[in-house]
């Protein structure tokens, strides 16, 4: 027991050694029962923590600036200061360039405190820090950038979240379709798109969203080879588009879609001919081939289908000349068939006759020994079977 109040004696001597900086190192604190480094202990008021932390960071010294507004945070969670504290912790992160850490403070403010004055500016500031990662700013650890998901998606859609009719929330939905596009996320971006039209119809974006509804329709098509639904979608989106908005600047480059989705509409076609013509069903392929030149006559799959048709054409003509021949030999069998058959009767009815006159012969031999025999000239002779029609007709011929 001695020794642990030796102990204790000495810990509280050196604890009372003045530093040099003016505070001791460690005090003890009946009230929390810990010992606490006055250097860092928050200050008695949150008023007073807020007014230290803020001389941090007029002076750019954002670590320790974080560390007091963390503090405040910690100690004064429900004072009106703390709102504050969020609000500058997010300055510090975006001076200190890490942005995504900046806007998690910022939301910070609108989840918790949502009365805050800073609100409005708050939801600006996470704008343009979703504009910076849609620009290619990367989400880092220790300096590294991290391979996940582009931040600007999420922070796009909080701006929207936090003040749907908002200014800036049209400009934030139509941003949202224009990142998810640029990720071949196409049918998310097309509803993105969909919304500004829907959500915002009064906004300046309509116009601009409705031409990205197209060229995403026409992006969604060049995965699909034989089906033309996306394509005609996308077509009549540019053709829309240039309808309600000739004067627009992006109406040229609407009309360089449709050009190109014509194109792919006319080589979708011509890929389809191809299709029947390796199946040989000439006919079907040169539909396909005629549909081309007829409905696509700038593209450039043109002049290959004419001479695709010329070849059809060929391969039909010598089809037909082949089914002509194989009819003719198919007749000629037919009446072979015809004449063996006859000549088979002929011969099953030569052979009756034959029977028939054996029998009459036999018949007139028995008549002739029974009259030698003395018996009556009455008796039954052997009956014979009368000539058919059939049997004289065919003998005749």
């Amino acid at each position: 027991m001695r020794k642990i109040i030796c102990l204790l004696t000495i810990i509280l001597a050196i604890s009372f050694i003045p530093a040099q900086n003016g505070f001791c190192f460690w005090i003890w604190t009946p009230k929390t029962g810990k010992w606490v480094n006055p250097k860092y202990a928050p200050k008695p008021t949150p008023k007073e923590q807020l007014e230290y932390a803020l001389s941090f960071y007029k002076e750019n010294k954002y670590k320790e600036a974080e560390r007091e507004l963390n503090s405040l945070l910690k100690y004064y969670p429900k004072s009106a200061e703390a709102a504050e504290a969020q609000y500058y912790l997010g300055l510090v992160y975006e001076a200190e360039e890490k942005y995504y850490e900046a806007y998690k403070s910022y939301q910070k403010v609108v989840d918790k405190y949502p009365f805050s004055e800073r609100i409005q500016e708050i939801i600006e500031r996470e704008f343009k820090i979703a504009e910076k990662f849609m620009s290619g700013e990367k989400r880092k650890f220790a300096g590294m950038p991290l391979p996940v998901e582009n931040p600007s998606i999420e922070i796009f859609q909080k701006v929207i979240d936090n003040s749907q009719y908002g200014p800036l929330a049209p400009l934030a939905q139509y941003k949202l379709g224009l990142v998810l596009m640029g990720l071949e996320r196409f049918l998310e971006a097309q509803e993105a798109f969909e919304k500004v039209l829907s959500n915002y119809p009064n906004s300046e974006w309509t116009a601009a969203a409705k031409y990205q509804l197209g060229l995403c329709q026409a992006r969604q098509s060049q995965g699909i080879e034989y089906d033309q639904v996306a394509m005609q979608e996308a077509k009549d989106k540019f053709e829309e588009f240039i309808q309600e908005h000739p004067e627009a600047a992006l109406s040229k480059e609407a009309e360089k879609n449709i050009a190109e989705l014509k194109d792919k509409e006319a080589e979708a076609n011509f890929n389809t001919a191809v299709f029947y013509e390796k199946q040989k069903a000439y006919a079907a392929a040169k539909i396909y081939y005629e549909t081309v030149v007829t409905n696509y006559p700038q593209s450039r799959w043109v002049k290959l289908a004419q001479e695709k048709i010329k070849e059809m054409e060929e391969r039909l003509g010598g089809k037909k000349k082949i089914k002509n021949v194989l009819k003719e030999i198919q007749r000629e069998e037919r009446l072979k068939l015809s004449q063996a058959k006859k000549a088979e009767k002929l011969a099953k009815l030569e052979q009756k006759r034959k029977e028939r006159q054996e029998r009459l012969r036999l018949a007139k031999e028995e008549k002739k020994r029974k009259k030698q025999a003395g018996q009556p000239a009455n008796a039954s002779p052997i009956k014979t079977e009368p000539e058919s029609q059939e049997d004289t007709t065919l003998t005749n011929e």
